[in-house]
């Protein structure tokens, strides 16, 4: 009886393990856009890497895990850069990364919703991300937006951090592969 009871966890277990495998995984392709917009600055991140499990009938299986290389900000303009990189902005050196962990995701009328976090520089706060995914016979296309608030990551700035604005709107379009 032992014999049988463990011979049915174990095909349990191996059928769960091929349906995971069967929920599309997807490779982040080069051709992809991160755009910051806020009041004084924008500009663009690179350096996007990490996992997104989705399949729109399977939203409870969905995850997604990515980092953003912050060293890679790019403003149009090098002092801007250079500033920006450095412990008053973002302090690349300390946090070198930008994370989103999404684990809970939602259909709404006009696509998605992935309830997340958002670590940077060195906090963690709960963000939204409504976007869309548009399949193509070789994987597809995520696009969404969200609003950040530098303060509540504990980014000031210099004495004249305020002329950049505390929100920022992220833009995001990532194609994938499967």
């Amino acid at each position: 009886m032992l014999s049988r009871t463990l011979s049915l966890v174990v095909a349990a277990s191996l059928l769960s393990a091929v349906s995971l495998y069967r929920l599309a995984s997807y490779t982040i392709t080069d051709d992809y856009v991160i755009h910051f917009e806020g009041r004084g600055a924008e500009g663009t991140f690179r350096g996007l890497e990490g996992t997104l499990v989705f399949d729109p009938a399977r939203l409870d299986e969905a995850r997604m895990d990515v980092t953003v290389d912050a060293a890679t900000i790019a403003t149009g303009n090098t002092t801007k850069d250079k500033h920006a990189r450095g412990d008053a902005w973002f302090d690349v050196a300390n946090y070198p990364t930008i994370r989103y962990v999404a684990d809970e995701f939602v259909r709404t009328p006009s696509g998605y919703l992935a309830k997340g976090r958002l670590t940077l520089h060195g906090t963690t706060r709960a963000i939204d991300l409504p976007f869309t995914f548009t399949a193509t016979a070789e994987g597809g296309a995520f696009a969404g937006e969200m609003t950040v608030s530098r303060e509540a990551f504990g980014i000031e700035g210099p004495w004249l951090g305020f002329t950049v604005g505390n929100d920022f709107d992220v833009e995001l379009r990532v194609a994938v592969l499967r």
